[in-house]
């Protein structure tokens, strides 16, 4: 079992990472890490010894002073090899650096000049060591106005504000999952010498092209409760970001219009442009079902007959959001990935629910994960 620790855990490529790591406890033990070490000399030697490889994320990306952003990032390159020095230690470091290398900026200086010294090190100690390359990232949970602009029109869009486009520049995007896998696959190879991979982009885009994707989410889903097509993986990665910047508090329950007349109801519980599978469950007063989490699958949970609560929390967090449906006023709830969920029956009564979820069912690649609200 590997003993793996990263820097900048809490950001947002840290925060992705750490929690994929945790779902493989016979492979990787997670070594927490506090940003404060960086300022405490033993503490952060505790940490460099108790790691077999450090993944070292921790870096400012935007600042008002860019002198003052390039001397950050360079003392907590710094700061990681002295500490390994003055502890014997030679664990696998794992470089985030940037394709701004290559720009005329002092961010991009910061991290050339991080990876070489990263390189030096390990050159001097026999120790390996590994500089990533990566292109522009965006996925669930990255901070609008800092991370991405994915993340700065999922927000506004989502709060009905109006984005601005600055540059109609084409981007080149890569997946927070997909470089998780790059990253995974990068601690695997953990005795290589020192190496600089360049991690491939998966998805060219010009910025207004994003704009109207995003748009057209916001127009169908955020207004109608309509799931977009979800068979291209950048849509279905996109998506599932878009719709982890929407208030869930306020956004569900999502009621669904009901046409009565003396024959009884009727009321439509989903417009896909996706495929993926339907199901129905009964469940009994006081029983719950779920407490789970996906890391890719959509998800749509509607309340037909009886009384139910829904529950989800984002993992690594622990505040609840909780839901009251009635099947008297039909309605539904999407669970956004990486929120773990469940359904629980408060009637008296049997519980009718019908279930969307982005996926045939697959028990060899069944993306559910199990942890309690």
């Amino acid at each position: 079992m590997l003993r793996i620790g990263i820097t900048g855990q809490s950001g947002f490529i840290g925060t992705h990472l750490w929690n994929t790591l945790g779902l493989y406890p016979d492979r990787f033990a997670g070594v927490a890490f506090e940003d404060a070490w960086f300022g405490q000399k033993e503490a952060l030697e505790a940490f460099v010894r108790g790691c077999d490889t450090i993944i070292h994320l921790a870096a400012m990306n935007r600042h008002n002073d860019p002198q003052e952003l390039y001397a950050t990032n360079i003392g907590l390159v710094k700061a990681i090899i002295e500490a390994c020095e003055a502890t014997g230690s030679t664990p696998h470091i794992i470089f985030a650096s940037s394709t701004q290398e290559q720009r005329d900026n002092l961010y991009g200086k910061s991290k050339r000049e991080g990876r070489l010294l990263f390189e030096e090190w390990a050159k001097r100690n026999n120790a390996p060591f590994t500089g990533l390359i990566i292109p522009n990232v965006f996925g669930p949970f990255g901070n609008p106005y800092y991370n991405s602009v994915v993340a700065t029109f999922c927000h506004q869009l989502t709060r009905n504000e109006t984005p601005k486009i600055d540059v109609d520049s084409e981007l080149k995007l890569l997946y927070i999952g997909e470089l998780v896998e790059e990253i995974m696959d990068t601690i695997a190879v953990s005795h290589q010498p020192s190496a600089v991979r360049n991690v491939a982009h998966t998805s060219v885009i010009k910025v207004s092209d994003l704009l109207r994707k995003l748009q057209s989410f916001s127009v169908t889903y955020q207004t109608c409760g309509i799931i977009p097509g979800l068979d291209d993986p950048f849509d279905r990665n996109l998506f599932n970001t878009f719709v982890c910047y929407l208030n869930h508090s306020e956004f569900f329950p999502f009621g669904l219009k009901l046409n009565s007349d003396d024959r009884g109801s009727f009321g439509e519980i989903a417009k896909l442009n996706s495929g993926g599978q339907i199901s129905f469950s009964t469940t009994k007063p006081s029983v719950t079902r779920g407490n789970h989490f996906h890391t890719r699958k959509a998800e749509r949970f509607a309340v037909i007959k009886g009384k139910a609560r829904i529950e989800m929390r984002r993992i690594g967090t622990s505040e609840v959001l909780s839901f009251d449906l009635d099947g008297s006023q039909p309605s539904f709830v999407d669970m956004p990935i990486w929120f773990t969920h469940n359904i629980t029956n408060t009637g008296n009564d049997d519980l009718y629910t019908i279930f969307w979820i982005s996926e045939h069912y697959n028990a060899e690649d069944a993306d559910t994960f199990f942890e309690l609200v």
